[in-house]
């Protein structure tokens, strides 16, 4: 009798907002670690950020949270802390620290350095994980916050809000997670490309866009994220959307594609729960 399939599925979700600013961001190390990054490319510091200690750090917006998303102390054994923008704790491994504060003090790192596709990665990177045997419960950390300490070449989009969320991946009978990843310089074609993708689900499925795309256009039955949260805005989304699951106020629960598009990097990411 062929041994029964088991994937990792994302069960849980928790998202929030930040106020205020960290400790961190009026370190003097946050200074000299940017004034040497922008250095080789003659980019000017943003003083008036620096001097007044505007920005978040990941580890602090993300450990308060693992109480809610692991509740009775759930062991992990993967951590993976995914961001875009940088954090305002260079000198730090958040990722170590926050596997100090997670249950079950799990195997930690971090992915960055790939936009919006960075979360999909982590994701990607959990499910590889739990087929070799060695992860059957990962948590996803992705953090963005608001300050960016220097001028960037050109311009870029900023969050609305310090935000953290953390997806809860679990071993569960049946098929896991599957992500999706491909370069697509153009939007619309990469919206088009995703609704193809969601029709090859099937009658029930659910379609949830990062604000990026939906400004394509999007499908009557689709969610679409507000604009002002570039990295967490769909995983939020996300958040809700389970949390309806969980409370049974969403009528079946059919397969349900999260899809977004980076602009700047020309990548397509989507990810498929069952």
């Amino acid at each position: 009798m062929p041994a029964e399939t088991r994937g990792l599925r994302v069960t849980r979700a928790v998202a929030a907002g930040f106020d205020g600013h960290s400790a961190a961001a009026l370190h003097p190390d946050l200074r000299t670690f940017t004034a040497d990054l922008v250095r080789p490319y003659g980019l000017p510091l943003r003083e008036d950020l620096l001097t007044e200690g505007a920005g978040h750090d990941y580890g602090a917006m993300a450990a308060g949270l693992f109480e809610q998303a692991l509740p009775g102390g759930e062991p992990a054994d993967l951590l993976i802390l995914a961001f875009s923008s940088p954090d305002v704790r260079p000198a730090a491994p958040a990722s170590l620290q926050l596997s100090r504060h997670c249950p079950g003090q799990p195997t930690a790192f971090a992915v960055c350095d790939q936009g919006s596709a960075t979360a999909f990665t982590a994701l990607r990177i959990a499910a590889a994980h739990h087929r070799t045997g060695g992860c059957r419960r990962a948590v996803i950390v992705l953090a963005e916050q608001s300050a960016l300490h220097y001028e960037p070449v050109e311009p870029v989009e900023l969050p609305a809000e310090h935000r953290a969320v953390v997806l809860v991946c679990e071993e569960a009978p049946g098929e896991g997670l599957r992500v999706r990843q491909q370069a697509e310089p153009d939007g619309a074609r990469a919206l088009r490309s995703v609704c193809d993708e969601h029709r090859q689900l099937g009658p029930g499925a659910g379609l949830l866009l990062a604000a990026e795309l939906a400004s394509h256009g999007s499908p009557e039955t689709a969610g679409a994220a507000s604009p002002g949260q570039p990295f967490t805005g769909v995983w939020s989304l996300l958040a809700d959307r389970l949390a309806e699951r969980l409370a049974d106020r969403l009528p079946g629960h059919g397969a349900l594609l999260v899809a977004d598009h980076d602009r700047r990097l020309g990548w397509l990411s989507t990810l498929t729960l069952p």
